[in-house]
């Protein structure tokens, strides 16, 4: 059975950057950010139309890493994350999101004790926006009941409070 450990929180907070170190560290395969890819192709003026085809391209995205054996599946982020940013856009959410329920084995919960920086795609830059952003994904994931650990530190700091976090995924 394929195991899957989605990395979840606000913008600028280290998961793009971890998602390949920790794909390559454990053997597996990384679903990169669906959204960042969206964004790019056609910008940020989006429509709740537009987060829930980038759930949906996200989350296919995953199903064939898992069709094709991938162990594990690192996801830069899953339908749960575009739930919060449906949230922190437009206060309200498509039900599409609250009907998913494809989600991971264990979410990483990263911490926001990284800089802000801007990348041309992000938009909540600001303190209190960072802090919205981080508390509406922690309650989502309390809300749905998932397995989850924060992620937190600078650097090489940061690196090994994630491995510590998957440890109990990957006994040794």
């Amino acid at each position: 059975m394929t195991r899957t450990i989605c990395l979840h929180g606000p913008e600028s907070t280290g998961k793009s950057t971890i998602a390949p170190r920790l794909a390559a560290h454990l053997g597996g395969a990384v679903i990169d950010e669906y959204g960042r890819t969206y964004a790019e192709a056609n910008g940020i003026e989006f429509t709740m139309a537009d987060l829930v085809a980038i759930a949906k391209g996200h989350d296919a995205q995953t199903q064939a890493a898992i069709a094709r054996g991938a162990d594990p599946v690192i996801l830069d982020t899953d339908p749960l994350m575009t739930a919060v940013w449906a949230d922190m856009l437009f206060g309200r959410r498509d039900r599409w999101f609250d009907a998913w329920d494809g989600t991971a084995d264990l979410y990483l919960l990263f911490d926001i004790d990284l800089p802000w920086v801007e990348d041309g795609t992000r938009m909540f830059g600001t303190a209190d926006a960072r802090r919205r952003f981080f508390d509406r994904s922690r309650t989502e994931l309390e809300r749905r009941g998932v397995r989850w650990a924060l992620v937190r530190g600078q650097g090489e700091d940061r690196w090994r409070s994630a491995l510590a976090a998957v440890a109990g995924l990957f006994p040794a």
